[in-house]
């Protein structure tokens, strides 16, 4: 089986009538709500820098040495400073790809062998993996993001935090003030500094009022 070699003009992602269809905003289109849940997860991860969708269209012969071609569904860059390779994916949901294999499998064999080339890796990412608790938490988070809180404010929390260590949102707010009222206007402040990774919690785990919590060290 010959090498698989790549064109520059890959297929671009177009208007489809699939209501699914959409933008998820700086990060790029989706087409399915899978692909959409992927790049919400994306936009939160810390590492992550930018989705070139669509980037190559590999030329590969299958069981029968025909030619085929395959464009993978995007490439993920990273942060220069976390030292993870880009990642040439595909997105499929798992009973596609039970339904597909044998169609699959010589796609996937030549992305691999052409990822490999490159310096790169090559990966399929199903529901399994994205559907996570950690995308329910950068859906919940995603709003507090650009929330501003006074930087006094901010300080006082993140010092007492500190103080304790480690503690949970709840025994946190018990610990910044005794006032039911005041402590519900402080919940919000609390997801925002862990949305701005200020503080820091598991997000791999369901974010609730009893997550261990801690102020993220600085260098």
């Amino acid at each position: 089986m010959s090498k698989p070699f790549y064109t520059s003009e890959a297929r671009k992602i177009g208007i489809t009538n699939r209501s699914v269809s959409g933008v998820v905003p700086d990060i790029g289109s989706y087409e399915s709500t899978l692909e959409r849940d992927f790049m919400e997860r994306l936009r939160f991860e810390s590492n992550f820098e930018k989705i070139i969708p669509q980037p190559v269209t590999i030329q590969y012969e299958n069981s029968k040495q025909e030619p085929r071609s395959y464009t993978p569904d995007g490439l993920l860059h990273f942060q220069q400073d976390c030292y993870i390779s880009p990642i040439l994916y595909e997105i499929k949901y798992r009973e596609d790809l039970k339904n597909l294999w044998k169609e699959l499998l010589p796609k996937f064999r030549a992305a691999k062998r052409f990822a490999t080339s490159r310096g790169w890796t090559f990966k399929v990412f199903t529901e399994i993996e994205i559907r996570t608790p950690f995308l329910d938490n950068a859906k919940f988070l995603w709003p507090y993001k650009n929330t501003i809180i006074e930087t006094e404010m901010e300080n006082h929390i993140l010092s007492i935090l500190s103080d304790l260590q480690e503690a949970d949102p709840d025994l946190l707010l018990t610990a910044l003030c005794s006032s039911p009222y005041n402590r519900a206007k402080m919940i919000p402040m609390i997801w925002t500094l862990i949305a701005n990774r200020k503080i820091d919690c598991d997000l791999d785990q369901p974010l609730t009022m009893n997550n261990r919590i801690w102020v993220k060290e600085t260098l």
